[in-house]
This record gives C-alpha cells, sequence and structure tokens, in this order.
C-alpha cells in the first residue's frame, strides 16, 4: 500500500484526484529536532481521511505546514490543488479548520463569538450573517447554549463551537485536530454522523484522532506516521487487512487455555477476562479445538476474528496509541 500510494514529487493520476498532497514535506527545528521526515501524502477529494500517530510522531506539525501556520524546511504541500503556504490567501478561505482546540473569546456569548468570526471574513456577506451563525449552531447542537458565556462552556462545547466556526460557509476541506476531545458518548456519535454528513455533500474530512474505533467507524482511509516518518496510507479497509487475523478462545479456564495453546504453537497470547486471544498458528484449528477439549479447558467459544486498525497500528509502530503528537 505505501509503495502504490506514495505521490513521489508531484503525482499525475494521483494528484489530480487530492485535496492534500505533499512531497518530500520536511520540518527541522533550530535544535535539529526533525518533526516530519520527508513525508508523501495523498489525501483523496471526497475522503475522510484519518491522520494517526502516537506521540511525537509529527502530525500536528504537519498540519501547520499544510495549514501555512509554520513553513518547511524543504518539500512542498499542496491543498486545493496550490502550494502552501504562498497560496494562503487563495487557498484558506475554502478550508475550516480545527487545530488544537478553539481559541475563543471568553467573555463573549457563543453566538457572538460566531458574528465576531464570520465579520473577519472579507467574503462573507453582513446581510446573512445572523443565518450563517444560527445555522452554524443548529447543526453542532449549540442553540440551546448560544447566549451563554464561552468562558462557562465545557471542553466538549468549547469543541462544538471550535467546529461551528469552521462550518460558517461551505467548505471544500475540514481539518479537524482530535474533534471529539472532551466530548461525552452522545456528543462523540454526534459529531461522527455530523464528519459523514459532510463527507455525503462533499466536503474532504482530514481528522487527527487517537481513537482508532473512531477512526475505523468514520474514515475511508487512513495514514500512520511514527518518529516523523509516514509507515503506510490507503484505505481503512486496506490497512486493517494488512494486520493478521487472531485467533480467540472464550472460556474460564484461561490459565489451562495458555498452556495448551503455546503447547501447540500459539505466539502472542493475551489474557483479558475469560477470553483468550493469540496470533493464528500454523496448524489445523480443528486439532487445536480438540487439544483444548482433551485438556479438560471448558470451550464457550472458538474462532478467528477480524484485525481491526488497532491492530495493524500496533503491528507498524510496535506500540500502543498515544493522544498527542
Amino acid at each position: 500500500m505505501e509503495g502504490r500510494s506514495k505521490p513521489g514529487p508531484w503525482p499525475g493520476a494521483v494528484g489530480e484526484g487530492a485535496v492534500i498532497e505533499t512531497a518530500a514535506l520536511t520540518k527541522r527545528y533550530r535544535g535539529g529536532q526533525l518533526a516530519v521526515d520527508r513525508l508523501d501524502l495523498v489525501v483523496p477529494r471526497g475522503s475522510v481521511f484519518g491522520f494517526l500517530g502516537p506521540n511525537g510522531s509529527g502530525k500536528t506539525t504537519t498540519i501547520r505546514m499544510l495549514m501555512g501556520l509554520i513553513e518547511p524546511t524543504s518539500g512542498a504541500a499542496r491543498v486545493l490543488g496550490q502550494e502552501m503556504p504562498r497560496a494562503g490567501r487563495r487557498v484558506l478561505p475554502r478550508v475550516g479548520a480545527l487545530i488544537e482546540g478553539p481559541a475563543l473569546y471568553g467573555f463573549l456569548s457563543g453566538r457572538d463569538n460566531l458574528l465576531r468570526f464570520d465579520a473577519a471574513d472579507p467574503t462573507a456577506a453582513p446581510r446573512t450573517r445572523a443565518a450563517r451563525v444560527g445555522a452554524a449552531l443548529e447543526r453542532v447542537g449549540l442553540t440551546s447554549a448560544a447566549g451563554k458565556k464561552a468562558r462557562a462552556y465545557s471542553l466538549g462545547m468549547k469543541q462544538r463551537l471550535g467546529l461551528a466556526a469552521a462550518l460558517l460557509r461551505p467548505r471544500e476541506l475540514l481539518v479537524l485536530d482530535e474533534p471529539t476531545n472532551g466530548l461525552d458518548p452522545q456528543g462523540m456519535r454526534e459529531i461522527r454522523a455530523l464528519v459523514r454528513g459532510l463527507a455525503a455533500e462533499g466536503t474532504t474530512v482530514f481528522l487527527s484522532s487517537h481513537l482508532l474505533d473512531e477512526i475505523e467507524q468514520v474514515c475511508t482511509h487512513a495514514a500512520v506516521m511514527a518518529q516523523g516518518r509516514l509507515l503506510t496510507q490507503g484505505t481503512v479497509r486496506e490497512l486493517a487487512a494488512s494486520a493478521r487475523a487472531r485467533l480467540a478462545v472464550t472460556t474460564p479456564d484461561t490459565a489451562d487455555a495458555v498452556r495448551v495453546l503455546k503447547e501447540h504453537g500459539v505466539h502472542d497470547l493475551t489474557v483479558t477476562d475469560d477470553r483468550v486471544t493469540g496470533e493464528l498458528p500454523p496448524v489445523d484449528l480443528a486439532d487445536l479445538n480438540a487439544a483444548l477439549v482433551r485438556a479438560d479447558v471448558r470451550v464457550r467459544s472458538f474462532g478467528t476474528e477480524r484485525a481491526s486498525l488497532e491492530d495493524a497500528f500496533v503491528a507498524l509502530t510496535g506500540e500502543g496509541f498515544d493522544v498527542a503528537g
């Protein structure tokens, strides 16, 4: 997948359908830290693209370069077909962004924050400002709290208000950094539904998240970063399929099950409550099940489980996921 997806120095047919593309994009800070190392990334138009990586992987630095907030040391980035940061004035009005939490005026109400954000947009017609703000508040579920001071908002409400600011105008691209941070489960479901709706309307959504199950539920494509380098990119289905399926046994006799499975060549065994999982062994699974029964292991369920995006992530990075990056 990585080999097929890499754009190289401006791809041909691949680039024509890309909303974001980078070629050898690199950022080295003054102290010598290499934050992003020759990143080749392609975000297809119309996709919901998950950007994944453990702590310090370079995700936020990449997003800052894409939005023109910092300049790359070398390499290039295109957003909506134009090079950044040079084309920022032409590109950014077509992009909605929520990066590292919203910057709000705490002394203003939620509605007044949005009115001020909208007034700062020279292309926004004042005559329809109130209608735009009302529609954005309704879309993120903040209509009833629109009159409350922003400083009294919870973290989740602030995230919603920041997302509403990004949605004041129709956007070709929406860039979201941890969009469900601070939300309760219901709020997370609502934001996922919102993202799906935006994608269905033709908006490309590029989001970073530490919630791998969230990426698996809402994203069509994903990329995995580690230590500033791109490990792989592709569809979520392809990435999950790149990890091997696992053996799963449910039994109250987990200790005996682990012993028998080890004897029959099953490696990487983990026990969670009454469930034992491990790598699929090079033996017939029916024989393995019979061996468990002969050892008086009470098998309640036995079979294979599909690899998840988390399995693929751990296999690629060799570590669990961390929120920062």
